[in-house]
């Protein structure tokens, strides 16, 4: 490392290895990022179906959890966050979602974020992207992200996409494109058999350019303020403080959870909550760890009375035979990431567009500790999309190696358990179409005796989770419940940003993987200075 950077990136997860890519392309600046984890150098991280070796190994996991829920019997919800090369790109299930174009549109038009419609953000979308579908108005063919069509031959997937049909929820070929609703396969962040994380798609091609500098197991203990200007960072490496200065802007990119930690560690940050651990206020601000959402889950499980699942890979020969197959010709069952169907629907006719997510395996699994125990069924996940429910994050402590406190407030809006049942009731409808007949078993989760919804309310309450999608803590707006503008600068600080999840004003319906490196792309012309792509109005088919 050297003293002094153009520009210092905290954190090398989905957001922080683009930015390291655009920023060091042209030679013209140097850049570091600093990286609280290890590099990705587990086996199982690149195999699509080693994500569930991987997402909750706590040497490149965050591990956190939330604090005790009141709405879901004071359970603390397990909550994986990537701490390690890519982020939470090298654990999560890979699934490639955009969110609905009305989301990004929702930015622009109702909350006076202008030049974030989705015309502005799809050229983003498409230049980060290199669709197995070929480059066409709504994909990118050429960028550094692989992104693979689903490949996985079972007859469950056929009969979800049949049952979509029947049941009038609907069927589409791409959701990330013409039709952005209705039960299809989906598309994964995979290329030649491999997870493509952003580390693999950004980070490492880039890490030859003598201008860019990565470190490490460097923990941030905060980013240095002069006169309500960053000047630099001070983390912790190899049982040392380092103090390295940033001559243009020092990047925040540590996620929705760790993000607005650092700031209030920084003395940015609610003046209470600074005061209650005895941090020097050096820019008060209440929106900081303000405004947290998430996606909330329902997994709904039945036996299949057909030896068509995958539990057997469970068993030792199995995995060897699975593994060499992989190791030799990158084909095969390794290649999948295992969710590889689902849909966006509607779970009632009042909602503009989709507001509900669907995630299918054909398998059934339970946890038992950290260890995974399978059985012949399958899955079906509902997403709670657009949840109303709002937390927030606050300190434990100001010692920087102590975690902070999550705290979501799920299901604290009755609008969101409504929602919930809603998708419930959608679930079963789908499964009960025709299709499934010849594979559908008993239902195993939840139990058959619970059908009224006074009981699924309580199920739901006792076993809900997180789909891992925090986001909104460090939400972008122009007044004064925003913590960063529409170009992710901190307001009242210059030459600091905020580039992750957090920025969401409001979350986006799908997964949070591919907005965020879009988010990302968008910022480094920020950063550059550089004008933007025209936008792209694209064709799109939104049902009445």
């Amino acid at each position: 490392m050297n003293r002094e950077y153009d520009y210092i990136i905290l954190g090398a997860g989905s957001a922080g290895c683009v930015l390291a890519n655009r920023l060091s392309e042209s030679g013209e600046h140097s850049v570091l990022i600093v990286e609280a984890g290890p590099v990705d150098s587990k086996l199982l991280i690149h195999i699509p179906a080693g994500v569930y070796s991987v997402y909750k190994d706590p040497s490149i996991n965050w591990n956190y959890n939330s604090e005790a829920e009141p709405e879901l019997q004071q359970r603390n919800i397990e909550l994986p966050r990537g701490k390690v090369l890519g982020g939470s790109s090298s654990i999560n299930s890979m699934v490639y979602m955009r969110g609905h174009p009305k989301d990004y549109d929702r930015w622009n038009d109702e909350l006076g974020l202008k030049g974030w419609s989705y015309a502005d953000c799809l050229p983003y979308f498409k230049r980060g992207e290199s669709s197995e579908r070929g480059e066409n108005e709504w994909r990118g063919g050429s960028g550094p992200l692989g992104v693979s069509r689903a490949k996985l031959d079972n007859p469950l997937f056929d009969a979800l996409l049949e049952a979509g049909k029947t049941s009038g929820q609907g069927h589409s070929e791409d959701l990330n494109a013409y039709k952005p609703e209705g039960l299809a396969r989906f598309d994964s962040t995979t290329r030649d058999g491999r997870r493509c994380s952003a580390a693999v798609a950004h980070l490492k091609p880039s890490l030859s350019r003598p201008n860019l500098d990565l470190v490490t197991h460097a923990l941030v203990e905060q980013v240095l303020l002069e006169n309500k200007c960053a000047t630099g960072v001070r983390f912790q490496h190899r049982g040392k403080v380092q103090i390295i200065r940033a001559n243009r802007e020092v990047i925040l990119c540590c996620g929705a959870i760790k993000s607005p930690q650092v700031l209030m560690l920084s003395g940015i940050g609610p003046a209470a909550e600074l005061n209650k651990h005895g941090i020097s206020i050096r820019h008060e601000m209440p929106a900081v760890g303000q405004n947290l959402q998430d996606h909330m889950k329902l997994i709904c499980t039945w036996r299949c009375t057909r030896p068509i699942t995958y539990q057997h890979v469970a068993k030792s020969w199995h995995k060897l035979a699975i593994g060499l197959r992989w190791l030799t010709k990158k084909e095969g069952f390794a290649t999948s990431n295992i969710w590889e169907a689902g849909g966006l629907i509607r779970g009632n006719e009042t909602v503009d567009y989709p507001n509900l997510q669907y995630h299918f395996a054909p398998i059934s699994a339970t946890w038992e500790g950290r260890k995974i125990k399978l059985a012949q069924g399958f899955t079906l996940q509902v997403d709670q999309l657009r949840p109303t429910s709002r937390g927030h994050i606050t300190l434990n402590s100001a010692d920087p190696t102590d975690k902070p406190a999550a705290h979501f407030n799920y299901l604290s809006n009755e609008h969101d358990l409504r929602e919930l049942v809603e998708g419930y009731h959608k679930i079963n409808e789908l499964i009960m179409q025709p299709a499934f007949i010849a594979s559908r078993g008993d239902r195993t989760a939840p139990q058959p005796d619970i059908k009224s919804d006074t009981e699924i309310e309580d199920w739901i309450r006792a076993t809900a989770s997180t789909d891992y999608h925090p986001s909104g803590s460090c939400r972008m707006g122009n007044d004064d419940d925003a913590v960063v503008d529409a170009e992710m600068r901190v307001h009242g600080i210059e030459r600091l940003r905020v580039v992750d999840a957090s920025v969401m004003p409001n979350i986006v319906s799908g997964n949070l993987n591919a907005p965020t490196q879009m988010i990302a792309d968008r910022a480094s012309d920020f950063i550059l200075g550089k004008t933007p792509p025209t936008p792209e109005q694209a064709n799109f088919h939104f049902q009445s």
